[in-house]
């Protein structure tokens, strides 16, 4: 009977979810093809209340995440002449691919607070704890891998790129690279007040290799003998028939 009593009591003390999102995609599924150059991902939604639109303005934050990997950031210095590498950094973890839309500008609709607590902002999505060991100035690394990635699309913030209709529909798209890698790509929508995250939503986008991409990428993986065979054969053919049109053309 008593532990019946504490149980009403925790439900009745629970505070109920004032704004929840309703999230749909144009496409949870990417398909990696030979021809496959890019595409586009509309991600939409509704915010549903138990409870009267605040007078607080609504912001919306989205974030697209793709697989991280470890990665080492080398600096190149002029030495008598010559460009060298100099100092390296190890990341332990970067997205190869993430995107941050939102319905305002970032430092607005998000704190610094949130910022690190839900590492929303690309700087907070890439992890290096054991950088500042291996250089002085390891932030400048970071940096320079959030330059590299934004000039070929996979890093982008999208300020005010979330549309925010009556404080209720959001809609956005994101545009995906075509040097894609394959995996899960995490994708998060923040409801934000103040600066502060009201409520969040979590679903997956899967980017796969399929068809003959699909089948080279598994025997090289599973089978790496019989794909290096393979691969040795093709050049050898390719070069063979390549002397043989040169003969041609030559008689002629």
């Amino acid at each position: 009977m008593m532990l019946r009593l504490a149980l009403l009591l925790c439900l009745v003390t629970l505070p109920l979810r004032a704004e929840e999102v309703v999230l749909g995609l144009s496409r949870d599924r990417v398909a990696i093809t030979a021809t496959f150059e890019g595409s586009d991902i509309l991600i939409f939604g509704a915010v549903k209340r138990e409870a009267p639109i605040s007078e607080v303005p609504l912001g919306v934050v989205i974030t697209v995440a793709g697989p991280s990997q470890p990665v080492q950031v080398r600096r190149k210095e002029r030495r008598f002449g010559i460009w060298v590498n100099t100092d390296a950094v190890d990341l332990d973890a970067a997205p190869t691919f993430y995107a941050v839309a939102t319905s305002g500008s970032l430092d607005q609709v998000l704190t610094e607070t949130e910022d690190l607590r839900h590492r929303v902002s690309i700087p907070r999505a890439i992890r290096s704890v054991g950088a500042a060991s291996m250089a002085e100035d390891a932030e400048r690394f970071t940096d320079a891998l959030i330059r590299i990635r934004e000039r070929t699309d996979a890093y982008q913030l999208l300020e005010n790129a979330v549309a925010l209709d009556e404080q209720t529909l959001f809609r956005t798209a994101i545009s995906l690279p075509a040097n894609l890698t394959e995996g899960a790509y995490k994708t998060r929508i923040f409801l934000t007040r103040e600066g502060r995250v009201v409520s969040q939503f979590e679903t997956v986008i899967d980017v796969r290799k399929v068809g003959l991409e699909r089948w080279l990428f598994t025997l090289s993986r599973q089978q790496p003998l019989a794909y290096g065979l393979m691969s040795l054969a093709i050049a050898i053919a390719a070069g063979w028939a390549a002397s043989a049109a040169f003969r041609v053309l030559r008689r002629t």
